[in-house]
């Protein structure tokens, strides 16, 4: 069994940071979300692993490699233009051949990985295996309509009128016969080739499609709000564990992690939370559910409830929360008057600032 992993897209949600940096690549506690998918697939017994790279393809050659660091064995696959999902399947054609494998969204965040149900695939005799959540705002996501017995009657790709709240997670476990199916449908209104349109095909057309709600958590990380609080799930789950120096003037309560090379001084730090290497801590607050990079420095800052990627400097700002700071950030204090904000922002940015 094979895997392939879509890394490609625009990441148009999360801008501006995926002007610069692809989407899967953001850190939730550090790590790109990208790992998790990738050590998720390891976990499942899959070492053979195809990625769809676009427009960021060089920063994820260069955050994966060749995946030995995984376990796994990667091929990397160009998508010139994205074109859709199924668009995916079908120029993965030659590195896929007959066998089945698992399509995983590398903007994805599962919690307990996808051992379980690739082991329910292996054991049944499904030609595809889609998993369904309840969600809350069901046009922002492909939507599955189940009959009286829990069996697919409909699928529809980001509907304007959904007719259910159950929501297709971004991971697909598919047989061969899929390959017929990406071939067979035509590009939708959006122009692309929806995978949604192949399952349906594969129903139509007497396929064995079968569909599983997820009881754990899942969130597509492709909006702030679904960052932060895959950012305080992972939080939860760490142990203490300080190899940075912190000196007789702090406070450090509850669940951190301080990284080999970090500094905390005369600071209070409320778990969970993690700190990354290198990265300086002086006479600031770090509250809980925030992860810091590593190579920052936060000085006289008070900061909770946020994620600031590596190289960043947040110097005599206090009142932080539910943000996302991207790299080689400056955010301070301005002095003198008037008193004023001053920002230089960028190009699809949201700033909340108070009057």
């Amino acid at each position: 069994m094979k895997a392939l992993v879509l890394a490609g897209g625009k990441g148009t949600r999360l801008r501006p940071l995926t002007h610069t940096s692809a989407k899967q690549l953001v850190p939730i506690a550090n790590k790109p979300v990208l790992y998790y998918g990738l050590e998720a697939i390891r976990d499942a017994g899959i070492t053979e692993v195809g990625i769809i790279v676009g427009d960021t393809a060089r920063e994820v050659r260069e955050a994966v490699g060749d995946g030995s660091r995984f376990g796994l064995e990667v091929t990397y696959i160009p998508q010139e233009e994205p074109l859709g999902l199924a668009h995916c399947v079908l120029i993965a054609g030659d590195f896929l051949g007959d066998e089945p494998f698992v399509m995983y969204l590398g903007d994805n965040f599962l919690v307990n990985g996808i051992a379980d149900l690739v082991d329910a695939y292996r054991r049944a005799d499904y030609d595809a295996q889609i998993l369904l959540t309840k969600v809350a705002e069901p046009q922002l996501y492909g939507v599955a309509e189940l009959g009286p017995d829990g069996e697919i009657i409909g699928l529809e790709e980001k509907p304007k009128h959904p007719r259910s709240d159950l929501a297709i997670v971004g991971v697909y476990t598919f047989s061969p016969a899929i390959h017929d199916a990406v071939r067979a449908i035509s590009p939708s209104p959006r122009g692309e080739l929806e995978v949604t349109d192949a399952i349906r095909w594969l129903v139509d057309n007497g396929y064995r499609v079968h569909s599983h709600l997820v009881s754990g958590y899942w969130k597509d990380t492709g909006r702030l709000q679904d960052m932060l609080e895959c950012n305080r799930i992972v939080l939860e789950t760490i142990e203490r564990d300080i190899k940075g120096t912190v000196d007789g003037l702090s406070d450090i309560t509850g669940r951190v992690v301080i990284e080999p090379g970090a500094v905390v001084e005369h600071s209070v730090i409320r778990g969970p939370a993690v700190l990354g290497a290198n990265t300086k801590i002086i006479g600031s607050y770090i509250g809980p559910y925030t992860s810091v990079g590593e190579g920052c420095v936060l000085e006289g800052a008070e900061v909770e409830y946020s994620i600031i990627l590596g190289e960043s400097s947040i110097i005599g700002v206090s009142g932080l929360t539910n943000s996302l700071i991207g790299r080689n950030v400056e955010v301070t204090r301005a002095t003198g008057l008037p008193n004023m904000n001053q920002l230089m922002v960028g190009d699809h940015s949201k700033i909340q600032v108070r009057a």
